[in-house]
């Protein structure tokens, strides 16, 4: 009997053993045609230290008994059995620091009705630029009446692990909502965060190293309380766009939404003196998206000109009548940051004259490439199904549109990496409602590789989750405080902001 359970655990053994390394079929046809897996993998360029990528058969499953994927760099080579490819963390990091510089190759073989086909071998592209640890965004739901549960997470893209920085139900009032927005970072530090709080216990949360403040961004000076901010990449200083914002429904277009202003100016605030003072605030202007160039001495926004005209219906519903008239250009303002005076803003990008408008710019960390959002109109390009990605150069002064990222559908928000070699961006390419990260890299000359979807654990995990991710954000690290304790200081009555005439007086 002893001998029986000692030959019982062998063979247990042995067979746990195979099942943990499947083996590469010899018998095989071979097929002309690449894999159909989802996310598309194929022939894309990541980072050396990206967490390990997982795919699936897209569309197969019912015709398909069994899979076997192979990668290898020479002689080294990690084989995945299932119908889903999900490398062990250890042994891709092994693989991707030989492909380093180089490539490795992926190799898919499966198996009907008990015959194998090979298809055709693909490259992983492996980047010695490496890309920052962690990214955030906003998690929400693509619902046009549901807003109230939602998160800001962050996620380390060296692995899966993923994490809540705040969680709006944990200040939710039943019949008196909360809304949470617009989270952002000075020059990539965690420690050095912002994000709005709206309705019920509203406010500007503000995480300066350890320090947590709530600011009740008022006044009867300025429009409204800060929208769409940008951080001096080293003042305590934060530029926002004040927005009068509204929305509407479409019956007929592919858009069901319209999101707009009624106005919009910038302001300015100063973290230390807790004080504000208008930068831009021309009525005829709508002013929105600031953004500093890393160098400090810039700030890029965007601005429509618009002038109202019937005195008899409110701002926003004339807005909203003439639409289609609601274009915005790229300007710039240069700053001197000893005087913390601003300059007469210049033009950047004319998108008017192309009958277009110009959105979210952001500069590489270099000072050398400005990547901007296009569209037909308006501001909330993130509804529109016509936005694509363009790239300006701001050596030569010339625009493209960046088709080697670009797809059928919305590509919206998008993000510069510490080193300016990766951008992450919004995209619905996949179906058109779920807004999912994409990440590229980005060369020397401004030019793009194929994009690739944030990776899972689970290569099915973003067909499955009902939620849209929102503004994502590079990170070089986490954010360390608890959601609890952003709860905690929300809850509080907060500072009111000072209104001062000048800047830097």
């Amino acid at each position: 009997m002893k001998h029986f359970h000692h030959l019982t655990a062998a063979l247990l053994l042995m067979l746990l053993t195979a099942c943990g390394r499947p083996q590469v079929p010899t018998d095989f046809k071979q097929s002309a045609q690449l894999p159909r897996i989802y996310p598309d993998y194929t022939n894309v360029t990541i980072p050396l230290n990206l967490a390990p990528l997982t795919f699936q058969l897209d569309g197969q499953t019912d015709r398909v008994d069994d899979m076997v994927t192979r990668f290898s760099v020479g002689d080294d080579q990690l084989v995945c059995g299932g119908l889903k490819a999900q490398p062990d963390p250890a042994d891709w990091r092994r693989l991707a620091d030989k492909a380093k510089g180089k490539a490795m190759q992926v190799e898919v073989f499966t198996q009907s009705g008990g015959q194998w086909t090979r298809h055709k071998p693909f490259s992983i592209h492996v980047s010695a630029d490496s890309i920052d640890a962690y990214i955030s965004y906003r998690l929400i739901s693509p619902s046009f009446v549901t807003y109230e549960e939602l998160t800001i997470n962050q996620r380390c893209l060296e692995n899966y692990d993923e994490r809540v920085i705040y969680d709006n139900m944990l200040c939710s009032f039943e019949k008196e909502g909360q809304c949470i927005n617009c989270h952002n970072y000075q020059h990539y530090n965690p420690d050095r965060m912002q994000f709005h709080a709206r309705q019920k216990h509203g406010g500007t949360v503000i995480a300066y190293d350890g320090k947590l403040r709530k600011i009740n961004m008022t006044s009867d000076s300025i429009l409204s309380a800060g929208v769409y901010p940008t951080w001096h990449p080293w003042l305590k200083l934060i530029v926002y766009s004040t927005n009068k914002t509204h929305q509407s429904f479409h019956t007929t277009d592919l858009n069901k939404i319209e999101v707009f202003d009624g106005e919009s100016d910038l302001i300015a605030y100063d973290v230390e003196r807790n004080e504000v003072t208008n930068i831009e605030n021309d009525p005829n202007e709508f002013e929105v998206f600031p953004f500093w160039a890393p160098d400090g001495r810039t700030l890029y926004y965007c601005s429509a000109h618009f002038e109202h005209r019937d005195s008899t219906r409110s701002k926003g519903i004339e807005t909203l009548s003439r639409i289609a008239e609601v274009k915005y250009n790229i300007y710039k303002k240069s700053f001197d940051p000893q005087t913390m005076q601003f300059g007469p803003r210049e033009l950047v990008f004319d998108a008017v004259a192309m009958d277009k408008s110009a959105t979210l710019p952001r500069v590489s960390p270099d000072g050398r490439y400005l990547m901007f959002t296009l569209g037909q109109l308006g501001c909330f390009h993130i509804w529109h199904r016509d936005a694509d990605l363009w790239m300006l150069d701001l050596q030569t002064a010339e625009a493209r549109p960046m088709t080697e990222i670009n797809s059928d559908n919305t590509e919206s928000y998008h993000s510069w990496s510490s080193n300016g070699r990766w951008v992450i961006f919004s995209s619905r390419r996949d179906d058109g409602i779920f807004t999912r990260p994409f990440i590229a890299h980005i060369d020397a000359q401004g030019k793009a590789a194929k994009p690739f979807e944030l990776p899972c654990e689970d290569p099915d995990f973003h067909r499955q989750f009902m939620k849209s991710y929102n503004i994502p954000e590079f990170m070089r690290g986490p954010v360390t405080i608890a959601p609890q304790q952003f709860a905690d200081i929300l809850k509080t009555d907060g500072e009111t902001v000072k209104y001062r005439s000048k800047l830097g007086e």
